[in-house]
C-alpha cells in the first residue's frame, strides 16, 4: 500500500518541475525580448505556453519566436513546448 507522504512527494515534485519551467521560460523570453514578465503570467497546457500579458509585448515574442523556441530547445532538448499564445 502507497503511504499518502510517498504520493504527496510524488506531486511536489511535479509541482516543482513546472515551476522550474515555467522560471526557465520566463528567463529567456525575458532575455530575449528585453522586458520582466513574472512568472505568474505563465501557464504551460498540453505542451503550449500561455502568456497573460500585453498585446504589444506578445507582438515582439511573435517576432522573435524563432529565437526564443532555440532557447528554449537547448534548456528544455526534446521536451520544448510547441507554441506560444
Amino acid at each position: 500500500m502507497i503511504e499518502i507522504k510517498n504520493l504527496l512527494l510524488k506531486f511536489n515534485n511535479f509541482l516543482l518541475s513546472e515551476e522550474a519551467k515555467k522560471e526557465s521560460i520566463r528567463k529567456i523570453i525575458s532575455e530575449i525580448i528585453k522586458t520582466q514578465i513574472k512568472t505568474e503570467d505563465i501557464k504551460i497546457k498540453n505542451n503550449t505556453v500561455y502568456l497573460d500579458i500585453k498585446p504589444i509585448y506578445k507582438n515582439e515574442i511573435f517576432l522573435k519566436k524563432d529565437k526564443i523556441f532555440s532557447e528554449l530547445e537547448a534548456v528544455f532538448g526534446k521536451k520544448v513546448p510547441q507554441n506560444i499564445r
